[in-house]
């Protein structure tokens, strides 16, 4: 931990926070499928990849195949209403990011990996490249960071695949700024700004690039032509979490 404290303090950039994101000539589209559960749906967050990848120069085109609660066994069984193979099958996408159940690599490990490995291999066979998104451990037991990153770091070497290092983006945030409500008082789900933090992360990842400027307020337009409001984040806060988002995936 004190080596990503100094990798943070050590990362300087700009950007700004405006009433609209600036508009630019992008020059690439990556189709990106979220598939996993309340932690990825929360706050919209795969809307909220999109809208921050407005203002790099690629484009993530995002979508989600999410249930509450439901496990990488479940996506894979189709249970619970679960069509995520159909739509990996159907879809195109360039980019399948697999995130699990919150306490899945805690307390059925065996389970998480077996089924890592089904979707890993359904991934690369209809020719998108698998992406695992490494959660975070709940506000009353940090401990199981260590555990946590472990899981997904293994999964994701033992089947080609990439992590994205969420679960360690949290965890520097956490420890520099114990006070910032990453958490909605269920300990557990990500606040508004606990999202921002996650989507940070996966624009960052995916686009090699963090936003050039960013809207004061986030919305999206839904299939009526209605403006949906998402969130508002405080600036100097989304301002920290891209800082923690760029410390992290220093490589």
């Amino acid at each position: 931990m004190h080596s990503l404290k100094l990798l943070f303090l050590s990362v300087l950039f700009t950007f700004n926070v405006e009433n609209v994101a600036v508009s630019q000539t992008q020059t690439d589209t990556l189709k990106v499928l979220f598939v996993g559960n309340s932690y990825t749906y929360y706050n919209n967050m795969p809307q909220l990849v999109s809208i921050l990848s407005d203002s790099t120069d690629t484009k993530l085109i995002t979508r989600k195949s999410t249930v509450g609660g439901v496990t990488l066994k479940n996506h894979w069984l189709g249970e619970k209403g679960l069509k995520t193979k159909e739509i990996i099958a159907a879809g195109n996408y360039d980019i399948i990011v697999i995130q699990g159940y919150s306490m899945g690599t805690i307390d059925h490990p065996e389970d998480f990996k077996k089924y890592s490995k089904e979707l890993s291999d359904f991934v690369k066979e209809n020719g998108a490249k698998p992406y695992f998104y490494m959660t975070w451990a709940r506000e009353r037991v940090p401990q199981y960071q260590e555990e946590i990153t472990k899981m997904y770091e293994a999964v994701a070497r033992e089947n080609g695949a990439e992590v994205i290092p969420v679960g360690k983006a949290w965890e520097l945030a956490r420890n520099l700024r114990p006070n910032l409500e990453l958490f909605v008082p269920d300990g557990s789900h990500p606040s508004a700004i606990g999202s921002f933090l996650i989507a940070s992360v996966f624009t960052k990842a995916f686009t090699g690039e963090l936003p050039k400027s960013l809207p004061s307020r986030f919305t999206i337009t839904d299939a009526d032509g209605e403006s949906v409001w998402l969130m508002a984040p405080d600036a100097l806060d989304m301002v920290f979490c891209m800082k923690v988002a760029e410390a992290v995936l220093v490589k």
